[in-house]
C-alpha cells in the first residue's frame, strides 16, 4: 500500500507541475527570442492611424457664435447638462448616448437647423470642417464648431478579471490601458493569442495579439479603436482544474493525496 500511495503521490506532482503556469507564459512585453531587442529606454516611434467615423459611432458637436464665448467663455454647456453627464458617469452609463448624435446606416447624423450631414468615412477634422461648411449656409455670423468622438467604447471578453463593456472619454488608448481598465487578464489567459476582433467601414476583421511580443508596441493594434472587442482564450491548465500559481497547485496536491489515502486505506480494511 505504501508503494501504491508513493505512485499516486509521484503521480499527482507531476501532474501540478505540468499544470503549473510559468511566468514566461504571463510577462508581457518581454524581448522574445528570434525578433529584434527593443532596449529599455530607447524611443519608439509608431503611427496612428486616423480613426474614421462609421455606423454607431456617436459624436458630440458643440457649435459657438461670437456671442456665446463673449457670454459663456469657451465652454457653453449648461450646467443642468454637465450634472447629467456626471449622473451617467458615475452610475457607469454612456453619457454621450442622451447628449451626442449617433451615426446611422446610411453615415448621417442629423442636426438640428443644419439637418442630415453624412460623415462616414470622414475623420473627426473632416466632420468638424463638413459641419461648419453647411451650418454657414444659415449663420452669418462667426461660429466655432468643436466635434469630439464620444469617448472609445470597447468590450473586454473571456478570461480577464472584470469582463464587459467600457466607455472612456479619451482620444486614444492603447490595448495594455483598455485591458487595466478590465482589471487585467487572469493568469491563465492566452496572452500569447489575444483576439482583437475591430470593425472597419468594409466589414469586420479578426487579429491575433502576442501580449508577452515587445514588438507589439510597434504595430498598428497597439491602440484600440472605438468598437473594438478584446478576447482572451484559456489555457489547458483550465481544462485540467489545477491553480494557477504554485501555492494553488500545492493544496490541490495535498488535498488530492490526503484523498487517495483515505480511500486506499478504506479499501483496505
Amino acid at each position: 500500500m505504501r508503494r501504491l500511495t508513493s505512485l499516486l503521490s509521484l503521480g499527482l506532482i507531476f501532474w501540478a507541475s505540468m499544470a503549473c503556469v510559468s511566468n514566461e507564459k504571463i510577462i508581457y512585453l518581454q524581448n522574445l527570442e528570434g525578433n529584434q531587442a527593443i532596449p529599455e529606454g530607447e524611443l519608439i516611434s509608431y503611427e496612428i492611424p486616423e480613426y474614421k467615423l462609421q455606423y454607431n459611432d456617436i459624436v458630440d458637436v458643440n457649435i459657438q457664435t461670437v456671442e456665446d464665448l463673449l457670454l459663456n467663455g469657451f465652454n457653453n454647456k449648461s450646467v443642468s447638462g454637465n450634472q447629467q453627464m456626471q449622473v451617467a458617469g458615475q452610475s457607469g452609463g454612456d453619457i454621450y448616448y442622451m447628449t451626442g448624435y449617433t451615426v446611422d446606416m446610411n453615415g448621417d447624423i442629423r442636426l438640428p437647423i443644419i439637418g442630415t450631414v453624412n460623415v462616414k468615412d470622414r475623420t473627426i477634422e473632416e466632420a468638424r470642417i463638413q459641419i461648419e461648411k453647411q451650418l454657414r449656409e444659415y449663420v452669418t455670423t462667426e461660429v466655432y464648431v468643436k466635434v469630439k468622438l464620444g469617448g472609445i467604447r470597447y468590450s473586454a471578453l473571456g478570461e480577464f478579471r472584470r469582463p464587459g463593456k467600457f466607455v472612456v472619454l479619451q482620444d486614444r488608448m492603447t490595448i495594455f490601458e483598455a485591458i487595466a481598465n478590465a482589471g487585467d487578464l487572469t493568469n491563465i489567459s492566452k496572452r500569447d493569442e489575444v483576439l482583437l476582433i475591430r470593425q472597419y467601414p468594409e466589414g469586420t476583421r479578426l487579429h491575433r495579439l502576442n501580449l508577452n511580443d515587445r514588438q507589439l508596441i510597434r504595430s498598428p493594434y497597439y491602440f484600440i479603436q472605438p468598437n473594438d472587442q478584446i478576447y482572451a482564450e484559456p489555457m489547458k491548465v483550465r481544462e485540467i482544474g489545477a491553480g494557477e500559481n504554485a501555492a494553488q497547485s500545492l493544496a490541490l496536491i495535498i488535498s488530492a493525496i490526503t484523498a487517495a489515502v483515505l480511500i486506499i486505506n478504506t479499501a483496505t480494511r
